[in-house]
């Protein structure tokens, strides 16, 4: 293709989209100005399908639904002022989910690329106000994203004890992924997704690069699965901390991971049952639950001790991957074991990471950005700093930790800062705030989490 200017563009348009029933196939065209065509793939497996009416009529919806989400890894590279949509229209409601998705899961790409996107990002609004979505009897069993990490893991055993009928889907090749997902003994779906291959080339030439909101982008893409696989509900494992970004000085909140949040949660869940099918759920099963719960329910099992992890680094479409499971430098690593480190016994604990990551002093500014103690919150999907700084207080109390170099840090230079009535772990295990949980489940959730 032409040499990529990021700055001499125009226009990013939405080119067409389309799902093929005979091979499973979505396809989503994207381009910039008059340039050629940009084409993402996904493959739901299983096809063909045989779709009725109404049935594909929902499907239709959730491919767009996918198009306008899933356009923001590719308009991205050069935020032009002007966006287009061919081929379909959108109304007033759908525009407004897109600005808040793209604006909100642009923000880390934002602040770190030294732009202001409040005034740039606008969808073109050229249709009435669709018609409700009807019901299309779809069953009740559930379709579970799995990340390889614990918080999904924590869903699939929630919902497994609550007698929910589940299959545990996946996007991409990750082997890890599948060795958790095989674990589970469930039904499993692995979803192929193909980024433009021109994409690559695009970001060596200059384009603009960096974080986008890919939780909203799996979620549309486990949307249209769902329909096609008949399963009513869609099910993430996105906890209350997803909610809280980083507070940076002189910027304000930027939260790495918006679309897992409750507002993102919320608007995109009702904008599904509206426009795409009315009994079809989105949920988070976690939603009311904190890290350090999530964290205490997943030390209760270790089944999943020697296949589960949470390193961002083994998840990288490019780049190196750890040596083991983890890596024991990212904020993920250092979270993970310090959430887990109260409700586990240290020698499993050590076992699984292959070291005691809190008595390397090395790491210190990795779990004082944890704490936020002289730095922000990490650009990770990590818990809120009361959080950390609760379980630090918690392991400063053990005689079994205490010594360890970060732990003994902590209680003689951080702790005497704080104040001591917030350093309490119980309040933080307590189950409560919004959520879109289905009220049978509800119920065993907060019988799960209150044990």
């Amino acid at each position: 293709m032409t040499t990529f200017d990021r700055d001499a563009i125009q226009v990013f348009r939405f080119v067409r989209c389309g799902f093929s029933a005979a091979t499973g196939v979505a396809e989503l065209a994207y381009a910039f100005d008059d340039g050629p065509e940009l084409v993402e793939t996904v493959t739901i497996p299983g096809a063909p399908f045989e779709l009725d009416a109404p049935r594909a009529a929902a499907v239709e919806q959730a491919v767009r639904l996918l198009h306008l989400v899933a356009g923001v890894s590719y308009y991205k590279a050069a935020v032009p002022r002007e966006i287009r949509i061919d081929g379909y229209a959108i109304d007033a409601a759908t525009a407004a989910l897109m600005e808040q998705v793209y604006l909100n899961g642009l923000g880390e790409f934002a602040y770190r690329n030294g732009l202001d996107l409040r005034d740039r990002i606008r969808f073109p609004v050229a249709a009435d106000p669709a018609a409700t979505a009807p019901a299309l009897a779809l069953a009740s069993r559930a379709l579970v994203a799995i990340g390889g990490g614990k918080d999904s893991l924590v869903s699939i055993e929630t919902l497994r004890a609550a007698g929910v009928e589940q299959t545990v889907a996946w996007i991409g090749g990750s082997q890890l992924i599948r060795t958790c997902a095989e674990r589970t003994g469930l039904p499993t779906l692995n979803i192929g997704r193909a980024l433009a291959p021109q994409l690559f080339e695009i970001n060596r030439q200059g384009a603009y690069n960096g974080h986008i909101p890919v939780t909203a982008v799996n979620s549309a893409i486990l949307v249209l699965a769902a329909l096609l696989t008949g399963h009513g509900q869609v099910v993430f494992s996105n906890e209350r901390s997803a909610s809280y970004g980083s507070l940076i000085p002189g910027t304000g909140e930027v939260n790495h991971q918006w679309s897992k949040g409750w507002a993102f949660e919320q608007a995109f869940g009702e904008h599904v049952e509206r426009t795409v099918a009315a009994d079809l759920r989105y949920y988070s099963l976690l939603r009311p639950i904190s890290e350090l719960a999530v964290a205490r329910q997943f030390a209760k099992n270790d089944h999943y001790d020697a296949h589960f992890s949470s390193c961002n680094r083994n998840f990288h479409i490019l780049g190196e991957k750890p040596a083991q499971r983890w890596c024991g430098l990212c904020p993920k690593c250092h979270f993970v074991f310090l959430a887990l480190a109260p409700f586990m016994p240290k020698p499993r604990l050590v076992r699984i990471f292959g070291r005691n990551l809190l008595d390397d002093a090395a790491l210190g500014p990795g779990f004082d950005a944890l704490l936020e103690y002289q730095d922000h919150k990490p650009f990770e999907c990590v818990g809120e700093g009361r959080e950390s700084r609760a379980a630090m207080a918690a392991l400063a109390a053990r005689a079994e930790w205490r010594a360890d170099a970060l732990v003994s840090r902590f209680a003689r230079e951080i702790q005497p800062q704080l104040d001591a009535a917030e350093l309490a772990i119980g309040p933080l295990l307590e189950v409560g705030g919004e959520h879109r949980v289905p009220a049978a489940v509800w119920e065993r959730v907060r019988a799960d989490f209150a044990a």
